[in-house]
Order: structure tokens, then sequence, then C-alpha cells
């Protein structure tokens, strides 16, 4: 056997480590908490052509919207309007819930702490892997592209589309999304469409960050059973992440080029 090929049982094997990891996790943290989010049939079929339909539209768009110049008008309108596609297609799609955590105590409260603690852990990890990054020159050309929006941008308008995709997002990746994705398997299912999503871009960085976030956020979305612990994560990473990382990289000569980021 070589050491590419895998014993029977070895993914069964895996997935009991990861069993075993969660069971050494607080229930607390870890554990669905009561939720009754059942939906009619039709309601469910509705819900799923609602998000086929609006994830191409979002997707799409979001393409176009880093095919413009930084700091141009065009490119915070069609990044706002990606903001509003994936908050209307969320809306439309049926009923969304801000879910709940349970403390210590075994109560139920609305997440707020552990999901700002969690988004600076994720930060955190990801400022390490762009240390990385830097010495890959792939990776470091594709960051720069990203990063040249907030570098050229207004302060104000960056951070603002930025919140506002952040959250949108949420609102209908880990709303709409993952309850139309049925009872299996939803934390992968609409993990992979969020990536696929992000492959629009074009951006291999944003595409590899979208994995670990997307699988963090639809976790969230499946222990609280609603949206309001992965957003809060997603803002706070995303704030830290536009405050910390074009620093980093501002030494770079082509963080100031004016062009699209696919023409470079």
């Amino acid at each position: 056997m070589t050491r590419t090929e895998r014993r029977p049982g070895q993914a069964v094997l895996s997935d009991a480590r990861l069993a075993r990891l969660l069971a050494r996790a607080p229930s607390w943290l870890v554990d669905k908490v009561p939720r009754d989010h059942r939906e009619s049939d039709e309601a469910f079929r509705r819900r799923r052509r609602v998000t086929a339909g609006v994830s191409l539209a979002g997707a799409g768009l979001l393409g176009v919207s880093l095919s413009q110049k930084p700091n141009s008008t065009s490119f915070y309108a069609l990044t706002l309007g990606v903001a509003g596609t994936w908050v209307a297609g969320g809306l439309a799609s049926g009923p969304l819930h801000l879910g709940w955590v349970q403390t210590p105590k075994a109560t139920l409260r609305r997440p707020f702490l552990t999901p700002v603690v969690g988004g600076s852990a994720a930060f955190a990890m990801f400022y390490g892997a762009a240390l990385v990054a830097k010495r890959i020159p792939p990776l470091d050309a594709a960051i720069t592209r990203v990063l040249r929006y907030a570098q050229q941008g207004s302060a104000p308008l960056v951070l603002t589309t930025t919140l506002a995709n952040g959250l949108a997002e949420e609102v209908f990746f880990r709303g709409a999304l993952y309850a139309a994705a049925g009872v299996h398997h939803p934390v992968l299912k609409s993990s992979v469409v969020y990536t696929l999503a992000t492959v629009a871009t074009r951006n291999p960085a944003l595409v590899l960050a979208s994995v670990p976030m997307g699988l963090l956020f639809a976790f969230q979305r499946r222990v609280t059973g609603g949206i309001q612990a992965p957003m809060l994560t997603h803002a706070t990473w995303s704030v830290l992440m536009l405050r910390f990382l074009p620093p980093l990289f501002a030494d770079e000569p082509s963080v100031d080029d004016p062009r699209p980021a696919e023409e470079l």
C-alpha cells in the first residue's frame, strides 16, 4: 500500500477524531440550541428557487465589482449593489432567525461576546498566514490586488462597503442558503456555494480565505440556529483585517496601481 492510498475505514477514523475533539469542547459552545425552523414543502421549494437565482446574480455582480478601478464611483456602487442583492435575496427567501447561544449555566441568550472573540481569533490566524503569504509571490500578488481597494480608497466608504457586504453575506449564505440546504450536511453545502460564489472574483487569496471562514460561519449557524453569531464574527474579522492587513503590504509597489484588479 502506498502512502497516498487510504485504508478502509480511514475516513471513519478521521470523523471519529473530529468527534472526540468536539466532545472535549464545552457543551455550551458546540451543542445545538433548541430551535423549530420547520416550514412547508412549498415554502422550502420556494426558498431553494430564490436562493439559486440570487446566488448566480450575486456572484456575477461580485465579479464585476472587482473589475472596477479602486476608489471609483462604479466600484462603490457595485459593491453596495452586491450587498443589496444578498440582503434582498435573503429576505425574499423566507423567515430568518437571529439565533441563541447556551451559557455555562444552561440558559439561552443572544450571541455577542463569543462571536466577537471568534472573529478576533480568526483575524490572528489570518494575519499569521499573511506573513507567510508575503513570501509566496502568487499569493502576495493576489492579496495586494485586493488590498489596493483599501489602500487607495476613501476610508469611510471602504469601511461601509466592507461591513455592508460582510453582514449581507451572512443574511444570505448563513440565513437563506443554509436553510435551503436542508437537514443533510447544511454546513458543507452552504460553505461550498459560498466558496463557488467567491470564485467569481478570480482572486485565489479570496477563494482560499472563503473556505475556512465559510465553514466557521456555517458552524456558528448550526450551533446557534441563526445569523447573529456569524454576522458579529464576520464584522469583527473584516474590521480587523481592514485595519491591520493593508499596512503589512504597503511596501508593495503594485498596491498603488490604479488599474482594475483583473488587468494586473
